[in-house]
């Protein structure tokens, strides 16, 4: 089982890929796959950023 990228590393590869589309000419094969993983890689970040503010408001009630 592959190993679940970090916030950090998904952040980068996205970098990455931003980078490509604006200094490459990418074929619509290789278009529609970035655009695929970007999707991914979006919704991944969005995910670990809901549970972390989640588990700081958690923590936040705690201290009450």
């Amino acid at each position: 089982m592959a190993k679940k990228q970090t916030y950090t590393e998904a952040m980068t590869e996205l970098e990455n890929i931003v980078a490509k589309l604006q200094n490459e000419e990418v074929e619509i094969d290789e278009l529609k796959a970035l655009i695929t993983r970007s999707t991914e890689l979006l919704n991944q970040c969005k995910k670990t950023l809901h549970e972390t503010d989640e588990e700081i408001k958690k923590i936040i009630e705690n201290l009450d």
